[in-house]
């Protein structure tokens, strides 16, 4: 992550093309992480409570998919945005920033309630579908766009600032590794 706006089409075109094949690497090595980890669980690894947050791990491993579900809803608000002047990028940043705590409230609660319906036995084929779909976008975004990028709440996330598009696809596999060392599952992640 750069941390850097970068709206000149030269300059974006000056840039190394993007590696999708990483990308889309790095999501498959998540997506085997998580299915590695669900097969080792069980009902009380399920239950226990995580590590630095407040959920369980159950919880805590459906906010890791839960990230490939945000990204995937990101996506074209990014393209969008990053198609505007940059002080209309920086001005929605700012006001979701504005609301980090009310944020942080439903982030939490909402994986509290989604790992509910989507508990152990589902959260692995959502992921599988989820990840299997930012990897078609992925594939068929134009290398320009890839490079174009917008401004998110720092509040939110550590990981959040000026990210690329490019940035976005490898966000969340960044935030389910973030999170994976905080599970306390019996046999280690």
């Amino acid at each position: 992550m750069s941390g850097t706006p970068r709206s000149d089409p030269a300059a974006a075109a000056a840039e190394p093309p993007v590696d999708r094949a990483a990308i889309a690497r790095e999501m498959d090595d998540a997506r085997a992480r998580l299915h590695a980890l669900l097969a080792g669980v069980d009902a009380a690894d399920l239950r226990r409570p995580s590590a630095g947050t407040r959920w369980t791990n159950e919880q805590l491993l459906f906010h890791m998919v839960f990230g490939y579900l945000v990204v995937r809803t990101l996506l074209p608000l990014v393209r969008v945005v990053s198609r505007l002047p940059a002080p209309v990028g920086r001005g929605w940043a700012a006001l979701l920033n504005s609301v980090t705590r009310p944020f942080h409230v439903v982030n939490y609660w909402g994986s509290v309630g989604a790992a509910r319906v989507f508990d152990h036995a589902r959260m692995g084929p959502l992921a599988d579908r989820t990840i299997a779909a930012l990897q078609r976008h992925l594939a068929r975004e134009p290398e320009a766009a890839l490079h174009r990028g917008m401004p998110f709440p720092a509040g939110w996330d550590p990981y959040f600032g000026y990210l690329t598009l490019a940035e976005v696809y490898r966000y969340p596999t960044r935030h389910f590794e973030h999170h994976r060392r905080q599970l306390s599952l019996r046999g280690g992640q």
